[in-house]
């Protein structure tokens, strides 16, 4: 589950004066319009609820969340539209399935205490909240213990002083939830703490907020974003082109505009991207966005998600029919995470 982010954490209320699209504090308002009700997402697309195999079971178990843009981009009157399926609580969430596990990528194992996972050389991941704009259904972190694992506890403290303390971390990663959910005054407090660290070389983020609420990418994200002291690499992370629009690709320039290196990582998902021409149009679209295609994952295997899973022949398959096609730039490298590998496993 992802609970409700610490108040502290949240983003504010809006101020007064108005919501429109040059009012600060726009992002947080469209966040608390997201659509949160399965059956109100069916009728604003025409569809019938019990004709898709909704369940009433898998959204208690993982709430439905939806920004109201992200919804524009889905096809009305389409059950198997590939924006649709990422988010739709299904019955197929709740039948057990062998090999799929709570902690699907070894977390736990590798938890260095206060929301720090420590996995691999010289990195260091920060959980920094459970927060997401939108709730994907095979979000390996479906069930990863938020209340009790968060970066940003204690204003960041333990946090820093681990890394402070370990001159062999050169790296931090901000994930989650979504780092970009907290508020940007919160961010700045731990790169502020972050910046006193000599070891410290690079910072990266993984965030979907600029493909589901390029809202999020306001003046002062940006303006933290250029003040930061280290090389930024932002991966955010679409799974198919019709993810892309004119406002996410506007948020995607004004991040390469504050000094951010773009990459996408995709996941492998059945019904949503296993076919050569759509995995082909997410790289070519994502870089007319000025996004490099970096990661094409094979399904985290969480419980709930194994009606995604593609078998690995078919993702080299497809994988070989990308290189064939496509300029060397635009081919993601196809990877898994496998729990206690020293990085991602080429497959």
């Amino acid at each position: 589950m992802i609970p409700a982010a610490p108040a502290s954490m949240q983003p504010p209320p809006p101020p007064a004066g108005g919501t429109g699209p040059s009012a600060p504090q726009r992002w947080q308002q469209l966040w608390r319009e997201a659509l949160r009700d399965p059956c109100e997402l069916l009728g604003l697309l025409d569809l019938d609820p019990a004709a898709l195999g909704l369940s009433e079971a898998a959204a208690a178990q993982f709430p439905l969340r939806v920004p109201r843009g992200f919804l524009a981009r889905m096809r009305p009157g389409d059950p198997h539209d590939p924006l649709l399926r990422q988010v739709l609580p299904l019955d197929a969430e709740m039948r057990p399935m062998p090999g799929f596990a709570l902690d699907a990528v070894g977390d736990t194992a590798a938890k260095a205490g206060d929301g720090v996972i420590r996995k691999y050389r010289g990195r260091a991941l920060l959980v920094a909240t459970g927060s997401c704009a939108v709730h994907c259904r095979y979000c390996f972190r479906r069930h990863f213990p938020y209340a009790e694992e968060a970066a940003a506890a204690a204003g960041w403290r333990h946090t820093v002083e681990l890394i402070r303390d370990d001159p062999g971390i050169d790296e931090v990663i901000l994930s989650g939830g979504d780092p970009w959910s907290l508020a940007t005054h919160k961010l700045a407090e731990l790169t502020d703490a972050l910046s006193a660290i000599a070891h410290l070389k690079r910072l990266r983020v993984h965030t979907r907020l600029p493909v589901v609420l390029p809202e999020r990418v306001d003046a002062p994200l940006l303006d933290w974003l250029a003040a930061l002291p280290w090389p930024v690499t932002v991966v955010v992370h679409a799974n198919h082109a019709n993810e892309f629009d004119a406002s996410v690709d506007a948020a995607m320039a004004r991040l390469r505009g504050a000094g951010a290196t773009l990459l996408n990582q995709a996941v492998l998902l059945r019904g949503v991207n296993d076919d050569i021409q759509a995995l082909c149009e997410l790289s070519e679209r994502g870089f007319q966005a000025g996004v490099l295609p970096y990661y094409l994952h094979q399904l985290d295997r969480v419980q709930g998600a194994a009606h995604f899973e593609v078998d690995d022949a078919r993702a080299r398959q497809l994988h070989a029919a990308m290189a064939a096609r496509l300029s060397g730039y635009l081919v993601p490298k196809l990877v898994r995470e496998v729990a206690g590998d020293t990085g991602k496993r080429p497959l």
